[in-house]
Parts: C-alpha cells; sequence; structure tokens
C-alpha cells in the first residue's frame, strides 16, 4: 500500500528475534541488560566500575588487581569470562598464572563480547562468571 517493495523485509530484520525479557534466568545471576562508559544496568540497577558476575549475582569488584573473588570462583564455575575493556586485550602473566594454577579456565574477550556471552551461558544454564572492566 504505498510501500516500496521490500521494504517489509528490511522492517522485519530490524525486530530482534529474541528479547532479553522472553528469557526465563534462574537464580540471582541475570543477564547484562546494558553498558555504556563506565557502568553496567543489571538486574535493572547501574553498576559503576568493573564488576563480578557470578552464579550468585553481581558484586562490587576493584579490577583486574583484585585477583582474591576470582580464585575464589575455582571449582564453582567451568569458564570464567574476562571482559578486558573496548578492545581486546590480554590479563597479566601474574593474573594468568594464578587462574591457571587454580585450574580456572579463562577466556579474555572485549567486555562487549564477554557481556554477549555471559548473556547466552547464563540462559543455557551453564556454570560460569564473568569479571567485567569497563569500555
Amino acid at each position: 500500500q504505498g510501500r516500496p517493495q521490500g521494504h517489509a523485509l528490511r522492517d522485519r530484520a530490524l525486530r530482534p528475534v529474541v528479547a532479553l525479557d522472553d528469557i526465563a534466568y534462574e537464580g540471582p545471576a541475570g543477564p547484562v541488560q546494558g553498558y555504556g562508559p563506565g557502568f553496567f544496568r543489571l538486574n535493572d540497577r547501574v553498576w559503576r566500575g568493573p564488576v563480578l558476575l557470578t552464579p550468585e549475582g553481581p558484586r562490587a569488584w576493584s579490577g583486574l588487581g583484585e585477583t582474591e573473588p576470582l580464585l575464589a570462583l575455582a571449582g564453582r564455575v567451568d569458564v570464567l569470562l574476562l571482559g578486558m575493556g573496548a578492545v581486546m586485550g590480554w590479563p597479566s602473566p601474574g593474573l594468568s598464572a594464578a587462574l591457571a594454577g587454580a585450574d580456572l579456565p579463562a577466556e579474555p574477550m572485549p567486555t562487549p563480547s564477554a557481556c554477549r556471552t555471559w548473556n547466552m551461558l547464563l540462559a543455557e544454564g551453564r556454570r560460569t562468571a564473568a569479571a567485567l572492566v569497563p569500555v
């Protein structure tokens, strides 16, 4: 009705197939609802600075120099996602050695990728945690 042909396909492509509200999350851990410079939105609350996401829920974390809470995850999660910031970075050799010594597999990636991966693994019910440095 007056629309150019193909417009319906373009409109359909702009709609999300699955929204975060369509997925049921079990327990206190929830999805990353959003992020931006220096913050994350989790469980309808804004968290400033680095954050540690665990099956027990989010908690404040001072960043990659604070290893104790990360090492405490050993045996409780199958993988630790390391959101390294806006671009790909690598953990320090000391952090890598500490995580390997605790037999805690860590996957460093840019924080946006870590947020998406956290949401996916959480929806699958996987035993995971994410240590996120803001973008």
